[in-house]
């Protein structure tokens, strides 16, 4: 990989990394994910776009996120407003503040 800046309005270069058991969605962004259509009443995932295949391994990985200071399950950091892309395991973040 080359050592190319980050794109513009990007600060961090997360790497996403596999776990046995994923964190925790919190209740911050459960309400987040209902209020924007991507989770049904029941807590269910309906991402658009996202096959169920994708989305169960999307469910088995982590972030260290830059911003809240913790480990994140990815779905969290995924539908964050911060999230710029994601390009061979790593999470470009754009690292502002978020205020729930």
């Amino acid at each position: 990989m080359s050592d190319s800046p980050l794109p513009e309005g990007v600060k961090h270069l997360v790497p996403v990394k596999p776990v046995e058991k994923a964190p925790k969605l919190t209740d911050e962004a459960k309400k987040e994910l209902q209020s924007v259509g991507m989770m049904d009443d029941k807590g269910k995932l309906k991402i658009k776009g996202v096959s169920p295949k994708m989305l169960k391994r999307m469910k088995q990985e982590a972030v260290d996120c830059p911003v809240l200071q913790k480990e994140i399950a990815f779905v969290q950091c995924y539908v964050c407003r911060n999230f710029h892309s994601r390009i061979s395991g790593k999470v470009y973040c754009k690292g502002e503040p978020l205020t729930y």
